[in-house]
């Protein structure tokens, strides 16, 4: 079945469709909630600011509530990438308060390293992962891998149980998440190589 990546001015999607393609996916990049409605799988990728974002989406007639029709009540798998990540939450608090998809108890905070003056923010390049349980999203994928990440803000989640991966910055960072078939990663799988592509392949293939 098709895998659809929203379109919705989030600024990097025709990068995470060519790697979804490259790991065997047939995707469909759209700004059409009917396209949505009808995918087996849905990807939700996000540079920029949490409202931006968040407004970008509100911005295409239908969308939020196909997304909580397709995702939340029908169970299809879902991969938020970045920013993606962060709209599941509860809110970001980026330049004030603003309402995210409420997916996963949480919210969105600035990063704050501890104890290294040379972590600058925003948080970019390469960081290991460690896994926190098993899941098929990381079959493969040996704890220790390196992710690339680009972003100033995390989720700082309410229930650890959400938890499937944090990175070290100057303390903990979630690095992925999954609830139900629900899934999110903070990094940029599109720009993680083998790994990154290893990830979206399993995304692909996963039932949840």
């Amino acid at each position: 079945m098709k895998t659809v990546v929203i379109d919705y001015g989030s600024g990097n999607l025709r990068s995470a469709a060519k790697a979804l393609a490259t790991a065997g996916g047939d995707v469909r990049v759209t700004s059409d909630p009917s396209d949505v409605a009808k995918a087996g799988r849905i990807v939700l990728p996000g540079v920029g600011a949490f409202a931006d974002c968040r407004a970008g989406l509100d911005a295409l007639p239908g969308m939020v509530e196909t997304l909580e029709e397709t995702v939340r009540a029908k169970g299809r798998p879902f991969l938020g990438i970045c920013v993606g990540m962060q709209l599941m939450a509860e809110a970001g608090l980026e330049h004030g308060r603003h309402p995210g998809l409420g997916w996963i108890p949480g919210n969105v905070i600035n990063l704050s390293p501890r104890g290294d003056m040379a972590l600058k923010i925003p948080h970019m390049g390469w960081n290991e992962l460690r896994l926190s349980r098993l899941h098929p999203l990381f079959a493969g994928i040996e704890d220790g891998a390196h992710a690339y990440f680009v972003h100033s803000y995390h989720l700082a989640l309410t229930n650890p149980s959400d938890l499937l991966a944090a990175a070290d910055y100057g303390g903990p960072v979630v690095a992925a998440i999954a609830r139900d078939n629900m899934l999110g990663v903070q990094f940029h799988p599109e720009k993680s190589q083998a790994m990154g592509l290893r990830l979206l392949a399993n995304f692909l293939n996963w039932q949840p």
